[in-house]
C-alpha cells in the first residue's frame, strides 16, 4: 500500500509525456521544434512590426503584441522541458520547477482568456462605436486593459497553484503528462480530489467559459452591425479583422474547454496530452499567420520598413 507523502523542495517528477510511444519521439521532437521557431519568429516579428511602423500603433495591434508576448512566454514555460525530455531518456523535473511551470502556465493561460475578451472589444467598439472609438479606447485605458489581462492571470495562478500543491501525494512520482499540469497533479494525489476538481471547473468556467460568451457576444453584434453596413469595401474588411480573432479565439478556447471543463478523474490522460500538444504548441505558431496572412495593414508596414532599409 502506497502511503501518503507531502512533496519538497528536494523531491522531483517524472514526465512520461510520450514515453508510452518511443517510436514518436524524435519525430515529435522535429514538428514541435518547428512550431516553437514559428511561434518565436511569427510572434517576435508582430512585436517589432506593430513597435516600428507609426501607422500600426493603434489599440488593435497593442493589444496583439500583448497576445504575441504572452504566446512566446506560454510556449516557452514548458516546450523547452518537453524537447528536452523528448530528446533524452532523462524525463525528471525538479519538484521546484514543477511548481514554477504549472504557475506560470496557468498565468499566462488566464491571461490570455482575458486579452482575448479585452481584443473582441476592442472590435466592437471599433464597428458598433466608431464615433466614440477614440475615447473608448484611450491609450491610457488600454494600459489598464492590458495590465488587468496579466493581474487576472498572477493572482488566479496563486491561489490554484497553491491549491493543487497543497494536497498530499502518492509515494511514487510519475506524472502521465509532458507538463506540470493541474489534472495530472490530481492524478498522483492519495486524498478524495473532488474539492480541487470543483475548484477547477469553478475557475475554469469564470475565466474559460464567461469570457468566451463575452466574445461570441460581441462579435454577434458585430455582425449585426456589419450586415447593416452598404459598403461592400467595409464589409471585407470587418468580416476581415473580426474572422482573425474569432478563429484565434477558437483554436485556444476550445481544447482547453476539453480539458478543464470535466473532472481529472474523467480524462483519458493520452486524449490529453494531444489535445494541450494543439493549445500549447499549435494554436500559438498559428496566431501570427492568421493576423497577418491577407492584412493590408501588415503589408503596408512591411512595405514601409523594408524602403526605409533600402533608403538607408
Amino acid at each position: 500500500m502506497m502511503t501518503e507523502k507531502n512533496a519538497s523542495f528536494g523531491d522531483f517528477f517524472i514526465l512520461l509525456g510520450f514515453s508510452n510511444w518511443p517510436h514518436l519521439e524524435v519525430v515529435l521532437f522535429v514538428v514541435i521544434l518547428i512550431f516553437y521557431l514559428i511561434t518565436l519568429i511569427g510572434n517576435l516579428f508582430i512585436i517589432i512590426l506593430s513597435h516600428l511602423d507609426s501607422h500600426l500603433h493603434t489599440p488593435m495591434y497593442f493589444f496583439l503584441s500583448n497576445l504575441s508576448f504572452l504566446d512566446i512566454c506560454y510556449t516557452t514555460s514548458s516546450i523547452p522541458q518537453l524537447l528536452d525530455n523528448l530528446w533524452g531518456p532523462e524525463k525528471t523535473i525538479s519538484y521546484a520547477g514543477c511548481m514554477v511551470q504549472l504557475y506560470f502556465v496557468l498565468t499566462l493561460g488566464t491571461a490570455e482568456c482575458v486579452l482575448l475578451v479585452v481584443m473582441s472589444y476592442d472590435r466592437y467598439a471599433a464597428v458598433c462605436r466608431p464615433l466614440h472609438y477614440t475615447l473608448l479606447m484611450h491609450p491610457r485605458f488600454c494600459r489598464l486593459l492590458a495590465v488587468a489581462s496579466w493581474v487576472s492571470g498572477f493572482t488566479t495562478s496563486a491561489l490554484h497553484s497553491s491549491f493543487t500543491f497543497w494536497i498530499p501525494l502518492c509515494g511514487h512520482r510519475l506524472v502521465d503528462h509532458f507538463f506540470c499540469e493541474v489534472p495530472a497533479l490530481l492524478r498522483l494525489s492519495c486524498v478524495d480530489t473532488h474539492v480541487n476538481e470543483l475548484i477547477l471547473m469553478v475557475m475554469s468556467s469564470i475565466f474559460v467559459l464567461i469570457p468566451l460568451i463575452l466574445i461570441l457576444t460581441s462579435y454577434g453584434a458585430i455582425a449585426w452591425a456589419v450586415l447593416s453596413m452598404q459598403s461592400t469595401t467595409g464589409l471585407q474588411k470587418v468580416f476581415g479583422t473580426c474572422g482573425a480573432h474569432l478563429m484565434v479565439a477558437s483554436l485556444f478556447f476550445i481544447p482547453i474547454m476539453c480539458i478543464y471543463l470535466q473532472p481529472p478523474s474523467e480524462n483519458s490522460p493520452n486524449q490529453g496530452k494531444f489535445i494541450a500538444l494543439f493549445y500549447i504548441v499549435v494554436t500559438p505558431s498559428l496566431n501570427p499567420l492568421i493576423y497577418t496572412l491577407r492584412n493590408k495593414d501588415v503589408r503596408g508596414a512591411v512595405k514601409r520598413l523594408m524602403g526605409w532599409e533600402w533608403g538607408m
